[in-house]
């Protein structure tokens, strides 16, 4: 996914456009400080504990649950007027707009300088229910608090979790998470591609009542990366997705909630009985093996796990969905990708989770834009190698068959037309197709079984 630098999720473009397939198999750029950040990401994922049989998730009044997240990368854009994060913000005050997957009695929020490498100087934050656009629902805003102070300074490379606030919220219900940094940040950790429309204001319009002071629209997400709900009972933990752009919904809808986890999450709100939170860990143009120029692409895959995935507040399962920038960009074989997604599937088993292959989807005819090995002959060579691995080797507990689900029967090294947006990437249809081919009842059946005393 490159446009000449590989501009993955950075062209305007946007297009409006289902089977079952879980296949369960028998027995301005400034020196990052990658090199400590993935150390320590590397140490947390091998270390990372069980999860089976906490308490806290089995609190019968209910338990946390990661509820929305946006795998958090360092500064950097393709376009400063859309995205400042490369320069960040300086006494402003920025409006996140993010949807829940999840309902609950009370909300806290993340707020991250995991790409940063100085210190975030947090002056106060707030949530409240949002009433579309900058607007938010009168007598809903509540003030944040960490560790009972309104403002906070977040380590470099870390992220503060704010204490818990009594916010009712539905499942799919849209908040509005606002965060003032009084000084001077530098470049600051985002997400870069958000398909929502964000906002800034000057000063600090943390308060109820400032909804006019949000003047300038933004693109992406800036300094939050999560939302937890304590969920009702019957939400017995959190789904991760796992990927690269097309996890992250690259040429959806902007602001309709069209990436496959969101239909995901559609789903899973609409079900009776068990069922689990969803959260998307998708990030445009994320490789298994590379650390790409472009900061907003993130660290790769493993580097990111255990904070992205493993640590995710009552994560129990997460699909994965990566492999095709390393083939497209960097030509990788999949003999090379296969041992990184091995040790990936281990992790999550230490940590305790399900984890679930998504077979790599037809990418044919991509090459005109994206370059490289997208869509050639050599790179669908090495697709098809990697997802025979992914159906057959028994590698993971369950596999997802997106190739099947997307792909063009009478040539199928293509996207079927009804489903395709730039020949890489789905559209809408795609993505609710990619939603509607992962077997829910397999997987929440596998987490019930998993955590059962």
């Amino acid at each position: 996914m490159g446009h000449k630098q590989r501009h993955h999720g950075v062209t305007s473009a946007r297009r409006d456009a289902r089977r079952s397939s879980l296949d369960l198999p028998g027995p301005k750029r400034r020196p990052s400080p990658r090199g400590p950040l993935i150390a320590a990401a590397t140490a947390l994922m091998t270390a990372a504990p069980g999860r089976p049989a906490l308490a806290a998730d089995k609190a019968p009044e209910g338990r946390w649950v990661s509820a929305w997240h946006s795998s958090p990368t360092p500064g950097g854009t393709f376009n400063s007027q859309d995205c400042p994060s490369d320069v960040g913000l300086a006494d402003q005050t920025v409006r996140n707009i993010v949807r829940v997957s999840a309902g609950g009695s009370s909300v806290r929020v993340r707020i991250s300088n995991a790409g940063g490498s100085e210190p975030l100087k947090v002056g106060s934050a707030s949530v409240a229910l949002s009433a579309g656009g900058a607007a938010t629902v009168a007598g809903t805003s509540q003030p944040l608090r960490f560790g009972g102070q309104t403002s906070i300074l977040i380590a470099a490379g870390g992220e503060a979790v704010s204490d818990p606030v009594a916010l009712k919220v539905q499942p799919l219900q849209t908040l509005a998470v606002n965060v003032h940094l009084p000084v001077k940040t530098g470049p600051i950790t985002q997400h870069y591609f958000a398909a929502q429309d964000n906002f800034l204001a000057s000063g600090n319009q943390t308060g109820n009542g400032a909804d006019k002071q949000f003047t300038r629209k933004i693109s992406c997400w800036m300094a939050v990366s999560g939302v937890d709900v304590k969920a009702s009972p019957d939400v017995v933990g959190t789904l991760i997705t796992l990927g690269d752009s097309i996890t992250d919904g690259y040429l959806s809808t902007k602001n309709d909630n069209h990436r496959y986890p969101d239909y995901l999450a559609q789903r899973l709100a609409s079900r009776k009985g068990p069922t689990l939170a969803v959260v998307n860990a998708g990030i445009i143009g994320n490789e298994l093996l590379t650390v790409r120029p472009q900061l907003q692409f993130g660290y790769p895959v493993p580097a990111r796990l255990a904070r992205d995935a493993l640590t995710q507040p009552g994560a129990r399962a997460i699909i994965l969905l990566a492999g095709i920038n390393d083939i497209g960009d960097r030509s990788a074989k999949a003999a090379d990708l296969i041992p990184t997604i091995q040790q990936i599937i281990q992790s999550a088993r230490a940590a305790g989770l399900k984890i679930y292959g998504g077979t790599l989807v037809p990418f044919a005819g991509s090459t005109g834009t994206y370059k490289g090995d997208y869509g050639t002959a050599k790179g669908e060579q090495e697709r098809q190698k990697l997802n025979a691995w992914i159906r057959t080797s028994g590698a993971f507990d369950g596999v997802i068959d997106f190739d099947k689900a997307l792909r063009d029967p009478a040539e199928p090294s293509r996207l079927l037309p009804a489903y395709d947006a730039d020949k890489l990437h789905p559209n809408d249809a795609g993505y609710q197709a990619m939603a509607n081919a992962v077997d829910l009842d397999a997987i929440i059946n596998g987490v019930v079984k998993a955590t059962s005393p």
